[in-house]
């Protein structure tokens, strides 16, 4: 369900005080979920029902739900079975933010398609890289985690 909230904290951030017009909220939270591969599945339609509430269609919106579905799951697989979902409404973007509290990794987004077999990884990263607009890797969270960062345009 678009905007469902399970940790209680959606709503919008960083608006402007007061006066007749007060402009464009710069952000706004729409989707926050913690999620394991238990739920992995409805947290991916949710993101998908939400991006397209928030105007994102067509084979961006597949796309941008494939490309997060990826980096969800990699946090699931390698970094304890868990992690954060935050899915922002930027003026010009839909931004989604993946968080997890697993050991860390060397973030290495291969220039061609990864291979086939467990010694050649990164193959979610490769991809989400290659569908969204922007990407970011912050490793090293207070001593362990990742932080991964997509986003795409709204047109």
């Amino acid at each position: 369900m678009p905007g469902a909230d399970t940790d209680g904290e959606a709503g919008t951030a960083g608006g402007t005080g007061g006066g007749d017009d007060p402009g464009p909220t710069p952000e706004t939270l729409l989707l926050k979920r913690h999620f394991t591969g238990e739920n992995l599945p409805q947290v991916r339609a949710q993101v998908e029902d939400t991006a397209a509430a928030a105007g994102l269609g067509g084979v961006r919106l597949g796309e941008f739900t494939l490309a997060v579905s990826e980096i969800a799951a990699n946090a699931v697989e390698h970094a304890g079975g868990q992690g954060r979902l935050e899915l922002r409404r930027l003026p010009h973007e839909l931004e989604c933010r993946i968080t997890d509290n697993g050991p860390g990794f060397t973030p290495t987004i291969p220039d061609l398609l990864p291979g086939l077999t467990d010694t050649c990884p990164g193959r979610g990263l490769w991809l989400a890289h290659l569908v969204t607009d922007r990407l970011t890797v912050t490793t090293d969270l207070r001593g362990a985690g990742a932080e991964v960062t997509l986003a795409v345009r709204l047109r």
